[in-house]
């Protein structure tokens, strides 16, 4: 049997407003074009990364083991030639896995790279698929910039997060809108893929808090991505959407999730996500915690030889850091480490950096890091909060500041904008390159980094390709 609806009604303007976007804003050249290829190459060096994790392997391939898919997505840095649904959800967890990729932070934070996972999967897809031409690497970027948009731009004034939801729900509703459009999919069939996204509602951010702290964070991204292709999948076959989703009385979005509150595009959708998208250049570290880690490594060489003699540290910060990051007690696994903010901050003082190895098991049995953690105090400044949500700086603010047994301190040190933010993207830039060039190298011999990062200094050349020949690149 099959189901039509049998009521004629106009879409949500939120919809409309979003496959208006999509399908219609053309993106000019300037800086989101340059920012979305660095943001392109960036999150497949963190891909790349991933792949030296066991734990991150463990979860990739055919669901099924053995499973052959000819003519399918291929995933960077491995063997794996699978669906696309399936290939979303590999890259998307590659990229996302070691907290490492770009960030946005507002009333709801994420990461919007964590969209590519879908949007390379089925142009890889698509373009060796034999249906029509083959797509090039500038509509992925395109495509790219407007799934920053359009997760970004929600996040400005929507709070999932205090809902108890995950911030993926985010990354569903941005990747099932482009994805419908790289697919040739209609306006209609936009709004009917985001439908989709938003009946599925969230996931709980169980997994990202104590006592429930654990890996799936690392691939709740991923699962996000593959729900959203597969969605747009179903569109395309002809599936019915729900145009009255959102604001609906009692059963839509609005009243189930959002307590009766609408759900907000707070800008009018354009490119401003990309242009001023965060970098993590320094550090596998929580975002919120980037610019405490950056003062706690300042320090590292004023306290290194006095760790005995620490009386207390204080960390000054803002409210979304205390309410997400700030954690007392034991941590149980990397996933817990990585997100704790006290902990970071230890390691930064005591090691003068800090990387993805530093949250393993081994690492943690360090006994330096829980006594330090024991003397930390945390404490909000109000300033920094109200600045983090300014629009005009957007700032993460930290500062530290040591006290010594013997009455003595250090100064206290703060960092308003951590590199990698746009206020900061000139100096980032150098670290960036480094950054990738280190991730790559850890999969590929040197001669061919080098040729790979020469590339990626060539923007024309790269969009011109097509998306078959970019993923070649990335192949064992």
């Amino acid at each position: 049997m099959s189901y039509i609806s049998n009521e004629k009604r106009p879409p949500d303007p939120e919809l409309l407003a979003i496959a208006d976007y999509v399908h219609d804003y053309k993106i000019g050249e300037g800086e989101a074009l340059q920012n979305a290829l660095l943001c392109l190459v960036d999150s497949l060096g963190c891909a790349m990364l991933a792949l030296n994790f066991p734990e991150c392997q463990k979860v990739l391939g055919p669901i099924v083991p053995g499973i052959q898919v000819q003519n399918g997505s291929r995933i960077p840095g491995t063997s794996f030639e699978v669906d696309p649904v399936t290939g979303a959800f590999n890259l998307g967890t590659m990229i996302r896995w070691l907290d490492f990729n770009d960030t946005w932070l507002a009333k709801e934070w994420g990461h919007p790279s964590d969209n590519l996972g879908g949007i390379l999967a089925v142009a890889d897809w698509l373009s060796r698929s034999g249906k029509g031409e083959p797509i090039r690497m500038e509509s992925v970027l395109k495509s790219l910039i407007k799934a920053h948009e359009i997760q970004g731009v929600l996040a400005l004034e929507n709070s999932f997060n205090r809902l108890g939801f995950d911030h993926v729900l985010l990354v569903k509703i941005a990747s099932a809108a482009v994805l419908t459009d790289l697919l040739g999919g209609s306006k209609a069939q936009i709004m009917d893929t985001v439908s989709h996204a938003l009946v599925d509602a969230g996931n709980l951010r169980a997994y990202r808090h104590a006592p429930n702290a654990g890996s799936r964070k690392s691939w709740a991204a991923g699962d996000a991505s593959a729900r959203a292709t597969w969605l747009a999948l179903m569109t395309l076959r002809g599936e019915m959407g729900y145009p009255a989703v959102l604001n609906a009385p009692q059963w839509g979005f609005k009243d189930v999730v959002l307590k009766g509150k609408p759900l907000l595009l707070s800008l009018p959708l354009g490119s401003y996500v990309m242009e001023n998208i965060l970098f993590k250049v320094s550090f596998p570290a929580e975002f919120h915690a980037q610019t405490a880690v950056e003062a706690a490594i300042t320090l590292h060489a004023q306290i290194r030889d006095r760790l005995n003699e620490i009386e207390r540290i204080e960390i000054t910060t803002h409210e979304s850091a205390l309410r997400i990051i700030d954690k007392q007690g034991p941590l149980h696994n990397p996933a817990d480490r990585d997100h704790c903010l006290q902990y970071m901050v230890a390691i930064g003082l005591i090691h003068g950096n800090l990387t993805a190895d530093h949250y393993s098991n081994e690492a943690a049995q360090d006994a330096r890091i829980d006594t330090l953690r024991a003397k930390m105090v945390t404490k909000e400044d109000p300033r920094f909060s109200v600045e983090y949500l300014d629009p005009q700086k957007r700032s993460i603010p930290n500062s530290v500041q040591v006290f010594f047994q013997d009455q003595s301190h250090t100064e206290k040190i703060t960092v308003q904008y951590p590199l990698g933010h746009k206020r900061r993207r000139a100096e980032a830039i150098p670290y960036l390159q480094a950054k990738l060039e280190t991730n790559l190298t850890t999969r590929f011999k040197p001669e061919r980094v080098r040729s790979m990062l020469a590339l990626f200094q060539k923007p024309q050349v790269v969009h011109d390709m097509s998306v078959s020949s970019f993923i070649d690149l990335f192949l064992p």
